[in-house]
């Protein structure tokens, strides 16, 4: 059985999530105690339950302190199983997090996944936005031959939620390295803004005009869609997620979410900077797909190489807990200005 003390690095929920679908996909039993020992409030929330208890269902897992508030829980998986599934946060918890946890699970299925969660949040704080995981994250993921869509029916928000999605995940036979070691020549800035039952204030335009101005600056024309949506009466909201693409396959992206108090300008302005951070400095990952990548590099025959300019505390307890369990090896060196993280063998 794995002892994963969830207090290391981190500290966070993150590593709870990732010790789970770990141990679901190599098959082997995992004890996760002091459960986000670093955040205000310890131990498991409601997304963080689950999280867990729909990758139990996913490798008919058997489990021992599946509460709300528990510091330690077990989990002993069996086959990973294929099909469809339910999930149902209750809250405002994040759906992309979910979908991360099981995620690396569905990719070691035998037939296609089918993950539909309702009531949660799609665009909330401490989470990539589900437009994110769209047009950044599943797009690279496709370099490892895993292809997998992600529908919004739902946007959800602060405090309500109540957003649903739907993930459908085809595995591939086995996942491939991936190879990022020039930033080449860029291709394309993109954008999508969105807004629920807000349109009237022309809150998706405001964000978007807002993120157009400031990359235009910075000498970058950005093709941003604009989606005034009326998906979810319940909960109002907004959110804006940017993308650029360069001709070696890099995708480098950044977010932002509308909150109270926080102009739709300032939202639209925030995601224009996070890109424009990235595109000056050139890596070949953003600072946030880079930590989500770990996993997969880490299960893929053979080594990948990416480049990072900064290295968060998110990648490197992604990189500690899957050298933990997974028996790999990473390392990282600065190179110039930026870091190359390279996952051997």
């Amino acid at each position: 059985m794995f002892e994963i003390d969830g207090s290391q690095k981190s500290g966070s929920g993150t590593i709870l999530r990732l010790a789970i679908a770990l141990a679901a996909v190599v098959g082997q039993p995992v004890h996760v105690f002091n459960i986000r020992q670093n955040r205000p409030q310890q131990g498991l929330k409601p997304q963080h339950l689950e999280a867990v208890l729909s990758a139990a269902k996913l490798c008919n897992a058997e489990l021992e302190g599946a509460m709300l508030g528990s510091r330690e829980i077990w989990f002993k998986p069996h086959a990973i199983r294929s099909g469809d599934f339910e999930a149902e946060i209750g809250t405002a918890g994040s759906i992309p997090m979910l979908l991360m946890t099981v995620l690396p699970i569905c990719a070691f299925a035998k037939e296609n996944v089918h993950v539909h969660v309702r009531n949660g949040g799609t665009d909330v704080t401490y989470s990539p936005t589900i437009n994110y995981l769209r047009y950044v994250f599943l797009p690279a993921l496709k370099l490892t031959g895993l292809d997998v869509d992600i529908t919004a029916h739902k946007y959800g928000y602060y405090p309500k939620g109540m957003g649903e999605v739907t993930m459908t995940v085809k595995p591939p036979n086995h996942l491939k390295p991936i190879r990022l070691e020039t930033f080449g020549t860029l291709k394309s800035v993109k954008g999508v803004s969105v807004c629920t039952f807000l349109a009237e204030r022309k809150v998706a335009e405001r964000q978007a005009a807002a993120a157009r101005a400031y990359l235009s600056e910075k000498g970058y024309n950005a093709d941003i869609q604009v989606v005034n949506d009326r998906s979810n009466p319940l909960q109002k909201g907004s959110s804006i997620a940017l993308w650029a693409e360069t001709d070696t396959g890099v995708i480098l992206g950044a977010d932002a979410i509308g909150q109270l108090k926080k102009t739709s300008e300032a939202v639209g302005r925030e995601a224009a900077e996070k890109l424009y951070a990235e595109l000056a400095a050139e890596p070949t990952v953003d600072v946030h797909l880079g930590d989500m990548l770990i996993p997969y590099v880490a299960l893929a025959e053979g080594s990948s190489t990416f480049l990072m300019r900064i290295i968060s505390g998110h990648l490197e307890a992604n990189m500690w807990l899957a050298e933990e369990m997974l028996n790999v090896h990473f390392n990282f060196e600065k190179v110039n200005h930026l870091y190359k993280v390279e996952k051997r063998g």
